[in-house]
């Protein structure tokens, strides 16, 4: 069979299962199960409205933390710290041995590392003229 490249305009839902497929099937082959489990960890309003929270996954044994987000105005009131012990909560209930995440240099880094989050690589220049930062924290 041949092979060929496609670049579609609109890449869709489709186009992305077409590439994790054959991933998923080789890295179960290699590291077994990574029991994937989504985890969200939502900030209502009054209303009962969703205005911010945690979005992440637990997967081989680690939760990450794909986004964080806590309205500007309700900043300050340790609504993330809020988010963050309850992701490690759930860490902790799943049987990971750990937590991480990215942050870039003008969002929280120092917020992570007041929770016992450790550096562990940075990209430069992403986007150009700053800098993404990955953190960790075992448990």
């Amino acid at each position: 069979m041949t092979l060929r490249i496609t670049i579609p305009e609109n890449p869709s839902e489709a186009d992305r299962e077409a590439v994790i497929a054959p991933l998923r099937a080789y890295n179960i082959s290699r590291a077994g199960d990574p029991r994937i489990r989504p985890v969200a960890i939502l900030l209502t309003d009054e209303q009962g409205e969703r205005v911010g929270g945690l979005w992440g996954r637990c997967a081989y044994d680690w939760l990450f933390i794909e986004l964080l987000a806590v309205p500007e105005t309700h900043r300050g009131q340790n609504h993330g710290t809020a988010l963050m012990h309850e992701a490690e909560r759930i860490a902790r209930a799943n049987d990971c041995v750990g937590l991480w995440l990215d942050t870039y240099e003008f969002q929280a880094r120092g917020f992570y590392e007041k929770l016992g989050f450790e550096l562990f690589g940075t990209l430069d220049d992403h986007p150009i003229g700053h800098k993404r930062f990955f953190l960790r924290k075992p448990l």
